[in-house]
């Protein structure tokens, strides 16, 4: 039975069967309408005095009816035939308007989200057929072609009123095939000098974020993006007393978004916040490309970091933990049957299938993991039994804390200009001379994993092994990139999560690093706000001495 979908109470049943007749109709390939389905369509419009709108393939079936607007009777993105910005999706719309007006943006932009080869409006005369000398005018009074137009700067025309008759006559096949080849032109023009994600970051501010804090926020979402290698074209922010349950933004701010996508060719959505499984998949079936939030990408950048077993090993447990409430079936079409006693009839699904896997797997990662943890205990032991005190530089992610190390130790780790530039813990040994004894002390630095804003829980459970390195250590050295406009908040950000650590860490001595590359002003509010605090720069080795002396009087004060 064909559905008549959009919004049917009230119709009696022969006006139902008139909509469902629709569905026999075949028009010409080449032909955008016939006057003959035009007039038809008018005619039901007419008789149920609402908006009728057709969608029809490029094979000249009618796939889809529905009573209502463009905007109302719309097909979802994902359930369109082809999909995507280098192509239409072979399917126009034949619409009715009873209000004789020319397409609303609200009706140009549903055209743009569906991808439609074109949309034809026929307004309505309101009196069936008139007689004016002698002929026959029928139920249409205008109509309006409207299609996606290539290129930036805009994203649709519309045509002057046409007659039916012109309408009819223009090719069709023509029109949608040169808009096709152009559109493919621009995606690969856009494709050329790499294969880097096209993204849209979208934030939400609610009441109890201050301005600044939710400014910072997306900054540093885009160079999570920056780093994971993506290309941010565009940000797009929407200010609510809370998150919408559904779709985390309003309505018009998720149809927004989805022409956002359309005219920029973006083909990933980033949110500034973390995203329940149900809001992924409603964003991902409105708007049409794939659907992440902040700790999809900081997991990702995880993956791409790992270098060492363990890291490896940490990081995909922290995926699999992220994965496992993600995990979407589809019913019955997924179960298998069972091959014995007992397991005859639908069996486990596919989904109950995979999401077992997963949790086995987890289980595994887990031992693996908490044998990492005895076996770095271990060696802390060693060090504590050779009475070496530790220090662990802990900081916000680009803080400068392994440049540092790499001055200190001559250790050789990985650095950049990047957030998580190294994941892996790196241990080594420094030998400093005591400015009052003069005698050497040997201190074992350790560079650990940088944090950042809200760490999410499934990081801080899988790389809690490397984080115990910062709760066994004897005392802490914090340090804070002071060139970064945020620098205060990040403070706050790591003094967080020390506080959240099962134990608590030992005394902590804060030093700013990067002051090379801050003006006087910054450095003295800093100055004024942490006087107890170091001021370095690990790249033009500025305050090094300083730093070891203040070195050895933290552990001996950690000691004591």
């Amino acid at each position: 039975m064909e559905t008549i979908y959009g919004n049917i109470q009230g119709l009696k049943a022969s006006q139902l069967k008139q909509l469902q007749r629709l569905y026999h109709q075949r028009l010409p390939g080449d032909r955008l309408t016939t006057p003959e389905f035009a007039q038809r369509l008018a005619a039901v419009s007419t008789d149920i005095n609402e908006p009728i709108c057709t969608y029809i393939n490029r094979r000249g079936q009618v796939i889809r009816v529905g009573v209502g607007t463009v905007r109302q009777t719309q097909i979802p993105p994902l359930e369109l035939p082809r999909y995507g910005a280098e192509r239409l999706s072979g399917i126009r719309c034949v619409a009715t308007d009873l209000k004789r007006e020319t397409p609303t943006e609200s009706t140009l932009t549903a055209m743009a989200l569906q991808r439609l080869d074109a949309l034809i409006v026929l307004t309505l005369s309101g009196g069936g057929f008139e007689r004016r000398g002698g002929g026959a005018t029928g139920y249409v009074h205008e109509t309006y072609l409207a299609h996606l137009v290539p290129g930036a700067g805009q994203t649709w025309t519309v045509s002057p009123p046409l007659s039916l008759d012109a309408l009819t006559k223009q090719d069709f096949l023509d029109l949608a095939e040169g808009l096709e080849e152009e559109f493919r032109r621009e995606y690969v023009a856009q494709q050329v000098g790499g294969k880097q994600d096209r993204v849209l970051i979208v934030g939400v501010m609610t009441e109890n974020v201050a301005s600044q804090q939710f400014h910072d926020s997306l900054a540093e979402l885009g160079r999570l993006v920056d780093t994971a290698g993506g290309e941010v074209l565009q940000v797009l922010h929407q200010k609510r007393p809370r998150p919408h349950p559904q779709t985390v933004v309003g309505e018009g701010k998720v149809q927004e978004i989805a022409l956002t996508v359309q005219t920029l060719g973006v083909n990933l959505v980033v949110f500034d916040r973390d995203l329940s499984p149900a809001q992924a998949r409603n964003l991902e079936e409105q708007i049409g490309v794939r659907v992440v939030d902040r700790t999809e990408v900081i997991l990702d950048i995880f993956a791409q970091r790992a270098q060492s077993g363990a890291g490896k090993l940490q990081v995909e447990l922290a995926q699999l933990e992220y994965m496992l409430p993600r995990l979407t079936g589809r019913g019955r079409a997924m179960s298998r049957l069972g091959g014995g006693i007992g397991t005859r009839g639908p069996g486990e699904t596919k989904l109950e299938t995979e999401r077992r896997a997963i949790q086995r797997r987890i289980s595994h990662l887990q031992h693996d993991v908490n044998q990492l943890q005895a076996h770095r205990s271990r060696l802390r032991q060693q060090r504590q039994h050779q009475e070496v005190p530790s220090v662990a530089i802990v900081g916000y992610t680009n803080a400068g804390k392994s440049t540092l190390l790499n001055v200190l130790t001559n250790a050789e780790v990985y650095t950049a200009d990047q957030l998580f530039a190294t994941l892996d813990p790196t241990t080594r040994r420094l030998v400093v001379t005591d400015a009052v004894t003069h005698k050497p002390i040997s201190i074992v630095l350790t560079d650990t994993v940088g944090f950042i804003h809200e760490l999410p829980p499934s990081l801080m459970d899988a790389f809690r092994a490397t984080l115990e390195e910062v709760t066994e250590a004897d005392a802490l050295l914090h340090v804070v990139d002071l060139s970064h406009p945020a620098w205060q908040s990040q403070i706050e950000s790591v003094k967080d999560i020390l506080s959240e650590m099962p134990m608590t860490p030992g005394p902590a001595l804060l030093a700013f690093n990067k002051i090379d590359q801050v003006d006087g002003d910054t450095l003295a509010l800093a100055q004024s706000e942490f006087p107890e605090a170091l001021f370095i720069s690990a790249s033009d080795r500025l305050g090094l001495e300083t730093l070891r002396q203040r070195l050895v009087q933290l552990v001996q004060y950690s000691t004591v």
